[in-house]
């Protein structure tokens, strides 16, 4: 039974030495190279007294930083991914919350991390990784670490936006990265042939599934470098280039990919599995990627970050017309999802109810914030009888004739509008059929009683939106005012930021 994630890392090691594990721009680390570096800093953290703490880094998107997580992770401490490239008061208000003794940084960054020394000890990465002054790798010290250990231990804590403004740390554990690893393994059956891509930055937990599984696997994982998304038609080559077989993408990056069409000239090959989430995935997206890469499976995963990443999963199996919306599917393995509706009784089929989680992916909560974490991790309402724990997503979903699991909006999604109720997921996703339009966002206007509308396009199509919604939806489920936007806002982790558009919405009608 596996109880700790350093012993993937370590039977990689065992069987696959001289083996690239994680490559970036500047080169790769073999696992070898990756353990020694782990034990050096872990080592070096441990005799400074840090233990069960947690140690925040001020992330690049390079091996260093992954090799400086697993190095917490030997001292007995977890890791918290901060972007270095948030705004100061930002990160401050995370260091706050964390309430950290250490802060890892580069020595490039030596003087954004001296505005933290306040709040924290600062430590540098290249220091961290020399040999310790005992001995290279403090083993008998390590050793008397790991004897302690138990699964449910954190392993890292990554920051999601506040209702109240102060951004919650939800907390994982051991298990539940070793839950979701195992489970992912088995359903699509990852092997060490397996090539990843990784594509989103580590504060964001898409990454955990590329890094975590790389390590499950002894598989091989490369840094996608940032400049391939701001001139993305290089992405091909780099697949082809690495043979990646792999790619576990928010739906964001897939649709940067296709507006760029980028597989048009080369397309990957040796790609064969296709995973993408955080967003609903437009049709003509999937569309795109399906016409150029034909030898692959596409899964659409569905699962917030207080789960572990993702809680269920759908391999489309069927085509589907542009204003559909895929399914989220069915749950992993070890996994249980539950639809309680507004009286806290299980939704009937095609009832809606908020979805809910059952599980070991659960997270052990948000740090230091008792309130929002009962709010959110709840005793499970069907029964009394023992300590049952759910997660409420705030996610609204129902079972279609298939018996899959639909996303049907998020809860404040919702709205009711000339006395009917509508999903605005809806709305968005007739408006993502039209051809020229290349995302968008809908928003209820509470006070007017309109639907708003923003989206992405290179000219005015108001007048074809509304052309081609006429035809699919009913006139009240119509957006009321029309905003194109160049570039509509998107947050580190390139999801839609609805708070930026309702915040200019709001300055352009005071």
């Amino acid at each position: 039974m596996v109880c700790n994630v350093l012993e993937y890392l370590e039977r990689a090691e065992k069987l696959y030495p001289d083996k690239p594990a994680f490559g970036d721009e500047s080169g790769q680390l073999t696992y070898r190279q990756l353990a020694q570096a782990a034990r050096r800093m872990g080592s070096r953290l441990a005799e400074q007294g840090a233990y069960r703490e947690p140690v925040a880094v001020l992330i690049d998107k390079d091996v260093n930083t992954l090799t400086a997580f697993m190095g917490i992770v030997y001292s007995g401490c977890f890791y918290v991914p901060v972007d270095k490239t948030l705004p100061i008061e930002r990160i401050r208000t995370i260091l706050s919350v964390v309430s950290s003794g250490y802060l890892i940084v580069k020595k490039e960054d030596e003087q954004l991390g001296r505005e933290f020394e306040k709040e924290t000890k600062l430590l540098f990465l290249e220091e961290m990784f020399q040999k310790s002054v005992h001995q290279p790798e403090n083993l008998p010290l390590l050793t008397r670490i790991r004897e302690r250990h138990l699964d449910t231990n954190p392993l890292y804590m990554i920051f999601t936006s506040g209702s109240t403004g102060v951004p919650k740390g939800v907390l994982i554990s051991h298990r539940s990265v070793i839950d979701m690893a195992e489970q992912f393994t088995k359903t699509f059956q990852f092997s060490s042939e397996e090539v990843f891509a990784n594509q989103a930055p580590f504060d964001f937990d898409v990454s955990v599934k590329d890094i975590y599984l790389t390590l499950r696997n002894g598989a091989s994982m490369y840094i996608v470098p940032k400049s391939m998304f701001v001139m993305p038609k290089k992405l091909a080559g780099f697949f082809n280039e690495k043979k990646i077989t792999t790619i576990i993408w928010a739906a964001s990056a897939l649709g940067v990919a296709a507006s760029f069409r980028i597989l048009e000239k080369e397309a990957p090959r040796y790609l064969k599995k296709i995973m993408f989430s955080g967003e609903v995935l437009p049709m003509k997206v999937l569309h795109y990627w399906q016409k150029h890469v034909r030898d692959s499976i596409y899964v659409n995963l569905y699962g917030p970050t207080e789960i572990t990443c993702n809680c269920t999963y759908y391999i489309v199996d069927r085509e589907f017309s542009q204003d559909q919306v895929l399914p989220i599917g069915k749950a992993f393995p070890n996994t249980e999802i539950l639809l309680f509706n507004e009286e806290n009784r299980l939704a009937e089929p095609g009832e809606q109810g908020e979805i809910c989680v059952r599980g070991s992916s659960l997270a052990l909560g948000y740090y230091k914030n008792k309130e929002e974490t009962e709010k959110a991790f709840c005793q499970n309402p069907l029964h009394e009888d023992y300590l049952d724990m759910i997660y409420r997503t705030g996610d609204m979903g129902y079972i279609n004739d298939r018996g899959e699991l639909v996303f049907a909006a998020r809860k404040d999604h919702q709205i009711k509008h000339m006395g009917h109720r509508i999903e605005l997921l809806e709305v968005e996703a007739s408006v993502n059929a039209v051809e020229e339009v290349e995302k968008c966002c809908c928003m209820y206007d509470d006070i007017l009683g309109k639907i708003l509308l923003f989206y992405q396009a290179e000219k005015e199509m108001e007048k074809e939106i509304i052309s081609q919604l006429h035809n699919k939806l009913p006139k009240y489920m119509c957006p009321n005012v029309f905003y194109r936007l160049d570039k509509i806002p998107e947050n580190n982790h390139g999801k839609i930021d609805r708070q930026r558009l309702k915040q200019k919405y709001m300055e352009n009608n005071k």
